[in-house]
């Protein structure tokens, strides 16, 4: 497939893509909030009462020896899959080579309660079938009687504590916002924290960087020597947006083994457009083998993994 280079018709292209879905049922929006933890005043007792930070694990965890010096992770933005693509994609994360039996995985746009989707809790229907813990998380709406908004998940063999919310800063169109969420994984005696993240499409680069500062922000919370992985959609399509984001993790400590791969494909007004919008940044941690599973078309983005060599040689049973 020949690829656009960025060009003024290119740009022309992607402002059509910025544009187009705001007429249509991706509208729907959410307003400011600080965390999980922070109460909302302006939304009402109804709305406070529904927790946009849900966490589980499925009854029947996937069992037996984990051989923790090597665990997979995939970053994915699964564009709200529900019905027979949704089976799919589980089938796939069962025995596909590539991305089959991640140890954690780190997803995006996933819909708990929306329409579209046919009000499927995505993340528990998947962590039920896949035998693993999940943590799910969503931006507040801006109206209540507003349908919930598209969430980010982190799923893991291994149990999850410290779990965060994060509301980034930044509207998007209609004053929608997007969210972060974080995890600390306890993979034998090691805890790693964990971020999925999903940025802005149609805002300044300036403010989607400060949106994957507010990881950062988090971060510092935590002990420099803790391995970090952060991974996710972050959007950069822009001409400069690669470099802006290489300089804010590699000045962070982090390093990534992609390179200029693109990670995202669609048809805007009948021509081809690949694009680099998705990631997996690590610090502490160290890979052995990478990739990005093109032949997976379930989504307009292509799903990322990483092989990781753990710092421990020790084994633990799955409980």
């Amino acid at each position: 497939m020949r690829l656009f280079k960025m060009t003024p018709v290119t740009i022309a292209f992607l402002l059509c893509w910025a544009i187009l879905p705001l007429l249509a049922a991706q509208r729907r929006s959410s307003a400011p909030s600080v965390d999980a933890r922070s109460s909302r005043p302006h939304e009402s007792p109804q709305r406070r009462e529904t927790s946009l930070l849900e966490v589980g694990k499925e009854e029947r965890l996937r069992k037996g020896q984990v051989a923790v010096e090597q665990i997979r992770v995939i970053s994915y933005n699964i564009r709200w899959r529900s019905g027979k693509d949704l089976k799919k994609l589980v089938e796939l994360f069962r025995n596909d080579p590539e991305i089959g039996n991640a140890g954690i995985m780190g997803l995006q746009e996933v819909d708990r309660n929306k329409r579209r989707s046919g009000n499927t809790n995505t993340a528990k229907l998947m962590a039920d079938e896949l035998g693993l813990h999940y943590a799910w998380a969503a931006p507040p709406v801006v109206k209540d009687e507003d349908e919930e908004e598209t969430g980010v998940a982190i799923f893991s063999l291994f149990p999850m504590s410290d779990l965060q919310r994060i509301v980034l800063p930044h509207e998007g169109p209609g004053h929608r916002r997007r969210v972060a969420l974080g995890a600390t994984v306890k993979i034998g005696d090691l805890s790693v924290r964990v971020y999925s993240i999903h940025a802005e499409t149609r805002i300044p680069l300036d403010k989607k960087v400060e949106q994957m500062s507010a990881v950062l922000q988090d971060l510092a919370h935590y002990p420099k020597s803790m391995p970090v992985i952060v991974l996710g959609d972050l959007n950069t399509w822009e001409a400069n947006a690669k470099p802006r984001t290489n300089k804010l993790f590699s000045d962070a400590g982090f390093h990534t083994p992609f390179g200029s791969q693109t990670t995202f494909s669609r048809q805007i007004l009948f021509v081809p457009l690949e694009l680099k919008l998705d990631w997996v940044w690590l610090r502490g941690l160290e890979f052995s083998s990478y990739g990005i599973d093109r032949k997976v078309e379930l989504s307009d983005h292509w799903p990322l993994w990483v092989n990781l060599r753990m710092p421990t040689r020790q084994q633990q049973t799955v409980r």
